[in-house]
């Protein structure tokens, strides 16, 4: 099997994994996290979201975690991105680069940003002709591409069509998000064949989530098909606060182990991903699911 020679992860931690806490994180933890983060060798992290703090009250100090990180010249920072004015709040922050979100199911776009799939077209559209004028990256979020909590399967189809209209806006990525983790190697396979079949395998990311056990096998059929880009959240820390029964993302601290073990190179520090996992992990007083995590503090291991 030939297996790409360098894999990127995205850590999105801080944002996808922080937006579902009850818990308040004070800014100084939040910021001396990322900070960890930023000093493990990853190359990119997504710090915070801009949606309104009424929706997303656990990131309500977006600025403020934008403006007092250690940026390291070596790491791309970006953030969540609802509309112009929050574009416009990330900028005056500082980012390297936006990421913009929508569903390819109508009910948990609905659910997700208040819009049908058709009224959300153009908003988006004008973020990514914005970010582009600013010469940001920008990151297409699709949700909900093998499966809605709402309406069901979702057809491959429906999220080549999404990817379509994004990439014609001018996204640069589009990062494929199983939202409510419950897909299986078989259906990577189906919607991978479709997507490639449109879209380039480089300007693709896989974002899968943990919920039934299937986020690592998924991976694997994903690097077989030539996927190379992943996003994780360490320890396995997030949920979405519009998929009910929504586990974390897969836990950056056991992607690291597959593919270090695989003899892929990621640039990561698995030690200090570890470090940053029990950091977050004290400070918010719960138990994260990474199994290498797990296995670490059980003092076999580090």
């Amino acid at each position: 099997m030939q297996w790409p020679k360098y894999v990127q992860l995205k850590e999105v931690g801080p944002r996808d994994g922080l937006q579902n806490e009850k818990t308040w994180l004070p800014t100084a933890d939040k910021v001396a996290w990322i900070n960890k983060l930023t000093d493990s060798g990853i190359k990119e992290i997504e710090y915070s979201s801009f949606v309104h703090p009424k929706w997303i009250p656990a990131l309500s100090d977006a600025r403020e975690v934008g403006r007092q990180i250690k940026r390291n010249p070596n790491v791309f920072y970006s953030a969540l991105v609802p509309n112009l004015k929050g574009l416009q709040h990330a900028l005056e922050t500082g980012i390297d680069g936006a990421s913009i979100f929508m569903s390819a199911s109508e009910t948990h776009n609905r659910k997700n940003i208040n819009k049908s799939i058709a009224d959300t077209f153009p908003v988006l559209g004008e973020v990514v002709h914005e970010a582009k004028q600013a010469n940001k990256r920008v990151t297409g979020y699709i949700s909900t591409v093998f499966d809605c909590p709402f309406e069901g399967k979702v057809t491959p189809e429906q999220v080549v069509r999404v990817c379509d209209r994004l990439f014609e806006y001018g996204a640069d990525e589009i990062s494929l998000g199983d939202t409510i983790g419950s897909a299986v190697p078989s259906q990577v396979e189906q919607l991978l064949e479709a997507v490639f079949s449109h879209f380039p395998e480089d300007k693709i990311i896989m974002h899968f989530h943990n919920t039934r056990g299937m986020a690592i096998a998924n991976i694997m059929r994903s690097l077989q098909y030539g996927v190379s880009r992943f996003d994780s959240s360490v320890g396995g820390l997030g949920g979405c606060p519009y998929a009910p029964g929504a586990a974390g993302n897969v836990a950056t601290n056991d992607v690291l182990y597959l593919l270090h073990g695989l003899g892929i190179d990621t640039g990561i520090q698995e030690n200090k991903i570890q470090e940053a996992a029990l950091f977050i992990q004290d400070k918010l007083q719960k138990e994260l699911p990474s199994k290498s995590l797990a296995y670490a503090v059980s003092g076999n291991g580090c």
